[in-house]
């Protein structure tokens, strides 16, 4: 996405004339944040009474979720999020998915999927997963939906408070840079990792 689009510090729009499908837009912070905890549970409590994975097998994977969902997140956010938009359907669904949010990124009802597509994402994963990885799916799959929370909880914070006076203030700085001063360059929220490991970290850091 290139850096066209001034931010509005306050603000919403409309994307639809359609009442229910804008509705289908818009979501609290706190309902994706249920549906993938209660979704992450319930998955490890299958592992446990119904898999033969060892406590060690069910950490390790669940842990190796999280960091996966970090990669995930730096290439949806890069390569999707900002894909190029050549045509004037490409720019409408690249406006849609997350131009919105870069002009009015204090919009708190528009920093997170909505519920249906938040369960369906899911349970797609989940048959992914369990076709790839078996059984291991039902704890890899859990740390990976964790990770996705923890990324919608800083995502909604660095958005809604001010910086904390410690070492995560410079996720703040760094998505402060993204959103304000070059739109390409800092696609990692919840983590810098890959931004160092692919050179889109802020060249004047």
């Amino acid at each position: 996405m290139e850096n066209v689009i001034k931010p509005q510090n306050q603000g919403t729009k409309r994307l639809f004339k359609n009442p229910v499908l804008e509705k289908l837009t818009r979501t609290h912070i706190s309902v994706p944040l249920v549906i993938f905890f209660v979704y992450a549970t319930a998955l490890l409590y299958w592992s446990i009474t119904h898999t033969s994975l060892s406590p060690v097998t069910t950490v390790v994977m669940f842990l190796l979720g999280m960091f996966s969902w970090t990669l995930v997140e730096y290439i949806v956010h890069r390569y999707l999020f900002h894909m190029a938009a050549h045509t004037e359907k490409r720019t409408k669904l690249q406006y849609t998915l997350h131009g919105v949010h870069h002009e009015f990124p204090k919009d708190k009802e528009r920093l997170a999927m909505p519920p249906i597509v938040s369960i369906t994402v899911a349970t797609l994963l989940l048959l992914l997963f369990r076709l790839i990885l078996g059984d291991l799916a039902f704890s890899f799959l859990p740390g990976f939906l964790v990770g996705y929370a923890a990324y919608l909880s800083v995502h909604y914070m660095i958005h809604s408070f001010q910086p904390p006076k410690n070492i995560l203030k410079i996720l703040w700085v760094n998505h402060s840079v993204h959103h304000y001063k070059n739109g390409e360059e800092v696609f990692g929220v919840s983590s810098p990792l890959w931004d160092y490991v692919f050179g889109t970290m802020k060249k004047h850091q």
